[in-house]
């Protein structure tokens, strides 16, 4: 019943992403996903300034700052491709996540680009994508 109900939540997200703005409950379930998995090393503010960032070779990012860096613009499909494993960080060990499969949970969700293209991932990476644009530096 849980894979039914997650498609189901994949293909509403689906929808949302294309067509307006983002639930207030996924930005809330993308948040909890980056306190949960995130946090540890990006800071509870994503912030880069997580409690195990002393220990780590490579530094974790300012996740604040992601469109800042990118003139102003939210960098989704670089953003999206990170999280879901599609271009793994070193650091991470292989692909981030290194939470097995959670990030690939969530039903399928499918985002527009700037470029007007297209993006499918999981409900999960799409839950989190929303709540990293809110926490956008100007």
């Amino acid at each position: 019943m849980r894979r039914a109900w997650g498609s189901i939540t994949g293909m509403a997200l689906a929808v949302s992403a294309l067509t307006g703005p983002t639930a207030a409950a996924d930005i809330e379930a993308g948040h909890a996903t980056f306190l949960r998995y995130c946090a540890s090393c990006h800071g509870e503010a994503g912030d880069g300034r997580g409690p195990i960032r002393p220990v780590l070779i490579v530094k974790p990012k300012n996740l604040t700052e992601l469109a800042r860096q990118n003139g102003g613009v939210f960098p989704l499909k670089r953003v999206i491709a990170r999280i879901d494993g599609r271009n793994p960080l070193i650091s991470h060990g292989s692909e981030m996540p290194v939470y097995g499969d959670f990030f690939r949970e969530g039903g399928r969700a499918e985002l527009r680009a700037q470029d007007g293209g297209r993006i499918v991932t999981s409900g999960a990476v799409a839950d989190l994508v929303a709540w990293l644009r809110t926490i956008q530096h100007d």
